[in-house]
This record gives structure tokens, sequence and C-alpha cells, in this order.
């Protein structure tokens, strides 16, 4: 069946509905673009056709590109990659520009046909650069659809004709948060910012896009960017006013992508080189960028890790293969900052929630926590009292295991405490039925030692949510030696259900994630005791594409949990403890009372509301500034090796055993140089070769801790990647 299909009406409108057979949400293909132009033809060659409207068969209009056509587009290229790349994007170029001309005469301008887009509900990425080559754009009055132009998010920008057509309809200043944000909005606040025209009733959507089709004509549907008087808003580059745009936003592409995401960059020099010409010139250096853009590794695979691997993890990839187990009641142990966030998000997501805890004083605290939560959801316009009320009135607090009856999964969110986790694990087993899955929500303690106090180990399994939990995507499932296939199943439907993430690891100490990041954050602190610069191992790790340094992220978790985690693992571990020069800075801090963020006081100084002001000045004082100081590469390099080896290993473990796993959660978990895709991402844009250059540096210069995994120097030795060789493995999952 055809994604697009035509029908011309007896007033001599021809629609143009586009419903993608088997998909809830149109994507465009090349196929279907081959059908959009072909129907376009039809329609601008019928005599008895007076205008055209394009709208959807679905609820909401289209989702943008089909990402894994994008991610596949340098493949099928041909053995010129760039001209190929450059030239298909020049096809659709043509085409929207044939929608925009309508069969007018290119020099008069004359005798078109009315072109309107009709959209029912949410139009994205090319689901609205489209529309923009319209005539007029109208929008169903649908407060729950979001209109926007995405791309930069996932890496790229948007390259069919919407980046010069948003700039020449708003001005750069004006088109900047649709495109160097990624903004998305409601169809109301998007005509306000004029990026449609019309917001119509639902039930009015189709009559009055063709009532304006049969009343437009003449100079209504000619572009102004089509016009010999056109003049670009907010001025040109050349312009006074439009030299201090494009000076502000290379200043702000700057500071918010440290120059390290080629798409922000690419997008500003399309909008600034397409200011300068006529538009179809214009059309041809956004194409140009888009193909420079694509032909970037890092590029591919941020589309890699941010869509076609995010999408396949939450459409149940790793899932085993049994019958739905959607999670109906839920409880929840512990109603501290997790076990809120936990009931919260549940709550939020439909879920009936049980929050226990020792006293009801802590069981009310922990729904107040949610309630003050929700009040500010209120305030902010995004969600309704009632909305607020019905979420509230799902979570159930109180001190009695026996509510517990009837859960479908219980989360436990106590103290890391073996001791305590062991005795609410009997208290709500001995209350729930011999179908309830039990979840540990701890962050380091292997779930296989804690599954010994349950009397179902195989319906015992480990849930760890990120913090805070209401904001963080990612949830790591982890499996305990005797873990059974229902109680991940159970585990994967929960966190669909609440629209996060999951990756499914083995069991280990510190699991996946907290395995990577904690030797990042040490890795800072050594640092510091070693003389090298604060300012420089932060802003080192951000130019690197971290989110924050690592002494910023040791503040936010606290210090003095950093503390308690280096006394569990040295216990643990004993003589073979590595991290003694670490603990040396990281105790003293604490002896300092300088607690992190929660205390106003950590390697960072804050004002009085709990802002940062800068790093602390007695760092100085206690660990003097080596005369020598590290190159910022250097930095970088120590920074992100300790975690990429460590990912590495991991996979070698089995604690991993899909990589787009390791890359997921590494983006969506600790925030791993988006830019590269995550750590397996990274190690593939380099070179396994270089990858190993740098570990024998390290290890050489710094420990073993650099060490190179020995599948990584394998990899190196065969020129292989690991994308390459592994990359057909998670196809096949």
């Amino acid at each position: 069946m055809p994604d697009f299909t035509l029908a011309t009406g007896d007033d001599g409108v021809a629609v143009i509905t586009w419903d993608v057979p088997g998909r809830s949400m149109n994507v465009m293909s090349f196929a279907g673009l081959a059908e959009l132009e072909a129907l376009f033809d039809a329609a601008l060659a019928d005599p008895q056709v007076r205008g055209i409207v394009l709208t959807s068969g679905k609820r909401d209009f289209a989702g943008g590109m089909d990402l894994n056509t994008i991610a596949t587009m340098r493949e099928a290229a041909g053995d010129d990659p760039a001209r190929g790349l450059f030239d298909g994007v020049m096809r659709i170029h043509a085409l929207l520009r044939k929608i925009e001309r309508a069969g007018m005469d290119p020099k008069t301008l004359k005798g078109g046909k009315p072109v309107a887009a009709a959209l029912p509900g949410t139009a994205l990425g090319i689901g609205l650069e489209i529309p923009l080559a319209c005539h007029r754009i109208f929008a169903a009055d649908n407060p729950k659809a979001r209109i926007g132009l995405p791309e930069i998010l996932v890496g790229i920008f948007p390259g069919a004709g919407g980046t010069t057509r948003l700039v020449r309809k708003l001005g750069p200043m004006g088109a900047s948060p649709f495109l160097l944000e990624g903004r998305t909005d409601t169809p109301e606040r998007m005509k306000a910012a004029g990026v449609i025209d019309e917001v119509v009733p639902p039930a009015e959507l189709l009559a009055a896009a063709r009532a304006w089709v049969l009343a437009a004509g003449g100079d209504a549907i000619v572009k102004p960017w089509d016009r010999k008087e056109y003049r670009m808003p907010g001025g040109a580059p050349y312009h006074p006013a439009g030299y201090m745009t494009f000076v502000g936003a290379s200043a702000m592409v700057m500071g918010r992508t440290q120059g390290v995401y080629p798409a922000a960059r690419a997008l500003l020099s399309a909008v600034y080189e397409g200011a300068l010409v006529p538009f179809d010139a214009a059309l041809r250096i956004e194409a140009r960028w888009f193909t420079h853009v694509l032909m970037n590794p890092s590029s591919a695979a941020m589309i890699r890790s941010l869509f076609v691997s995010k999408e396949a993890l939450e459409k149940g990839a790793r899932r085993p293969p049994l019958p739905d187990r959607s999670v109906r009641r839920l409880g929840v142990l512990g109603a501290g900052m997790m076990g809120a966030g936990i009931a919260h998000v549940a709550a939020g997501a439909g879920i009936d929630v049980v929050l226990i805890d020792a006293t009801e004083e802590a069981a009310l605290g922990g729904r107040a926590r949610i309630e003050a939560q929700l009040d500010k959801s209120v305030a902010r316009g995004r969600m309704t009292a009632a909305q607020k009320a019905e979420v509230l009135g799902r979570i159930r607090p109180g001190t009695d295991y026996a509510a517990l009856a009837g859960c479908d999964l219980v989360v436990e969110a106590v103290f890391e405490d073996p001791k305590v986790k062991a005795e609410v694990t009997r208290a709500a087993e001995a209350a729930t039925g011999a179908d309830c899955i039990f979840a540990t929500n701890t962050s380091t303690l292997p779930i296989s030692g804690l599954a010994a106090a349950s009397v179902r180990p195989d319906r015992f399994i480990g849930i760890h949510f990120f913090s805070p939990v209401d904001r963080m995507m990612l949830v790591e499932i982890i499996r305990g030696a005797a873990t059974g296939a229902e109680a991940v199943a159970t585990a994967l439907d929960f966190v669909r259900q609440l629209r996060k993430t999951p990756i499914v690891v083995n069991d280990a100490r510190f699991f996946y994630a907290n395995r990577c990041i904690i030797p990042y954050v040490n890795e800072g602190i050594r640092m510091v005791g070693e003389g090298v610069a604060p300012a420089l191992i932060e802003n080192a790790a951000r130019l690197a594409g971290m989110p924050v340094g690592p002494l910023q992220l040791v503040d936010e978790t606290s210090i003095d949990l950093g503390v308690r985690i280096a006394k569990a693992t040295r216990a643990a571990m004993g003589a073979a403890y590595p991290d003694d020069d670490v603990d040396k800075v990281l105790f003293a801090m604490a002896a300092e009372g300088r607690l992190g963020r929660k205390a106003k006081a950590g390697f960072y100084a804050y004002d009085g509301a709990g802002e940062r002001t800068g790093l602390w000045d007695g760092l100085g004082r206690l660990w003097p500034r080596a005369a020598a100081q590290p190159s910022p590469s250097g930095v970088q390099d120590r920074l992100l090796m300790v975690q990429v080896a460590e990912a590495v290993r991991a996979f070698e473990e089995g604690v991993l055993t899909d990589i787009r796993e390791g890359d997921v959660g590494a983006v969506l978990g600790w925030g791993f140089a988006p830019w590269s895709g995550g750590p397996f991402g990274w190690l593939d844009i380099i070179g396994a070769g270089r990858a190993v250059e740098i570990c024998d540096s390290l290890s050489h210069r710094h420990g073993r801790r650099f060490a190179a995994p020995a599948l990584l120097r394998e990899i190196a030795a065969k020129g292989e990647t690991f994308y390459g060789r592994f990359g057909g493995q998670a196809r096949a999952a």
C-alpha cells in the first residue's frame, strides 16, 4: 500500500493524504518522497485541480524523516558518498521547490495553484519542512501536538529546506531557538511565533484549508523570498542589526557546544552564508553543509545511539519473548528522595502506587515531596490542578506492608545497607503474592548478594534509577545470578510504561554506569591531589563534551556519598583497592566539612541560595598547584579513556552484552560526550589503534588503570571497529 494517496473533490481541491501503512506515526522514506512527487505532478498537471491540500490520515501529521534511512544514507551514496549525498539532498530540495512554486511561471510567478498544509497533530522535522514549502499552514488546535525542527538534538540539522525557509520567514534571531535548540511547541505558540499561519478547531481543519485554497491565488501564493523587494527580518549579516545577531549566535553556539558538535557549527554556517545569497543558492549552501554533517562520523554516531539504538531498546530489543507484564499496582519501599521520585513517575504513568516507610511521618513526607513537585508543574502550566489531583490520588502512603498485597512489582529504595535491604525484602515478600517481582534500586551493591535474602531469587532483580528520577531518562536493569526471564520482562515493561530507556546488564559491583562514571570522578579528584589546576580539569572535561566536570559532579552527588562508596569498596577489595590517592583528597574534603552542594561547600564555593560562585580557593592551599601543568588534551585523554577502558572491560566480562546498551547508557546515564555517540562510538571515531596508543602512554605515566583491554588490542590489531564487529549482533538482537 502507498504512503500517499490523492483524491480530488467536486470543488476541484486535490487532497493528498499521508498515511504510512502499519505505522502509528508517519515518517518519510525515499519511496515516500517519490510517491509525493508523483502525486503533486499529477495534481499540478490536472486542469480540473484548482489547488492542493496536504494532510495526514493519522492523528498526527509526521514524526519526520525515518532516521534509520538517514543512518544508512552514506552507505547507500555510492563510491563518491559526498557527491551522492549532495545530489540526493538536492533532489529533495527540488521537490519542495516544486511544491512552493506550484506550477508558476518562473519569470512572472503567475499561474501557480494554491497549496495548503493541514496538520492534525504533531509535525516534526521534514514533517514541518514540507509544510514550510506550502503557501499556508493550518494546524488543529491540539495542545498535545508538538511542532518543530528537533534535528539538532540527534546530531544533524534541518536539511530539507527547513533551515533556509525558517530563517527567511522569521529572521535569524526568530528562527534560532527552533534551529539551534531544536525547540518544539504547541500549535498555538508556534502560530504566535510566526512558524505556522492558522490554528483552527480540529473538526474544521480540512474545511478551513480547502476554503483558503479556493479563495487564494495570484500574489497570495508567492513566497516573500521570491519577491524582488524581499528583505530578511532582523537584517542580513551585513546589516548592523543582523551583524550583532550573528556575532551573538556564534558566541551562543560555542558556549553551549564547546565546539564539539559539528551539526551546530554547520547549521550556523548554512544560515550565515545562505543569508548572503538568493534563495535557490541558499538551498545549495544548506545542502552542502548538510552533506558535510552526514559525512562526519560524529553525526552518524549520534543518530545511531540517540535514535536508532535508543528506539530499539525502548521497543524491547532486549526483552525475553514472554506475554505482556505491564505493572498495574506498584509497591515502593522507602519514601525518601529516590523512593518518592519512583512513586511520582509511576503514578504519573497511570500506575497505582503503595508508598511504604518505617513511620507514618516519613511516608507522608514522601507524598508531600511529590505534591510539591506537582505544584511546580501546575505553576508552569505543564499540568492542570485536576491532573495533579489524579496523580496524587494514585499514591497511597503508609507503614503497613499488608498494603502491598496485589502488587505486580515492588521496588525497594531504602538505605544502601545490605542488612536493611534484607529486612525489607523479607517483609515485602511475606505480604505479596508468588507472582510479584521484587526489585532493588541499589546503585552499587551486587544483586546476587542481595537476592540471598529472597525466598524467590528468580523473581529478584535490580532496577537502578538515576537521580533525579523525573528527569533522568535511563534505567539500568540488572540481572542477578538467579534472575529469571519473567523478572526481566516485567522490569522492561515497567520502564516502558514510564517512557524511559532501559539497558539490561549482568550483575557485578557498580554494574555498568557507576563502574564507568566513578573512575571519571576519581580521575578528576586524583588530579587535584597531583597539583593539576582544578579549572583546567573542569574546563578540559567540558571541552571534551562532558556536560559537567568531575569536581562539579562529585559536589552534586555529595562528597560524603563518595566517602561511603570508597569505604565500602575498600572493604570489599582489600589489598587490591586502587584508589588510595583519591581517598586522601576525598577524605580531607569531608574532614573540612566540605560535603558538596547540599552543604553549600565542596570543590566549588556556593552562595546562600546554593548557587556555584566558582571553584573553592582553598583547594590551592591544601593541594598546591604543580609548577608544570598538563596540556588540556592530556587531561581530556585521562578523563575520557578512564571511562572508555572500563566500558570495554565491562563488555569483555559480559556485564554488558550489547554495545548499543553501552553507548545509549553512557550518553543518557551520565552524559558521556554525546557528540561521540558513547564510548564504543568514540573508539570507532578515533580508531582502535589510536586508542591503544593513548592507553599505552597513559598506563606508562599514570598506572595500570589505563591498561588497554585485550579486546581493544585485538580489534586494533585486526583493523576492525566495534560496530563493524559487533553491530551485526546488535541488528540481529
